[in-house]
């Protein structure tokens, strides 16, 4: 699954295009490399997803094309927030 529909599926982003434009603009980081928003996502990788207060880190446990809104946590674990 592409990052940016990743992003979206997992609600950390509210809208596809703003996890498009934030891979676009270097804000999303998966293991340590910047990526494009087409770049694909597979359980195991680590995010780093910037935004203008501070950084948030994440893992991918699961990628699923839909889930509902009380199972998008499960996709993923925070590792840190700063």
């Amino acid at each position: 699954m592409r990052i940016d529909k990743f992003l979206k599926v997992s609600r950390i982003l509210k809208r596809r295009s703003l996890a498009a434009e934030a891979a676009s603009g270097g804000r999303v980081k998966i293991n340590g490399k910047t990526v494009k928003p087409s770049h694909e996502v597979k359980a195991g990788d680590v995010i780093e997803l910037g935004f203008n207060s501070g950084t948030v880190a994440f893992r991918v446990l699961d990628v699923k094309e839909t889930v509902r809104k009380e199972q998008a946590e499960t996709l993923y674990e925070i590792l840190d927030e700063s």
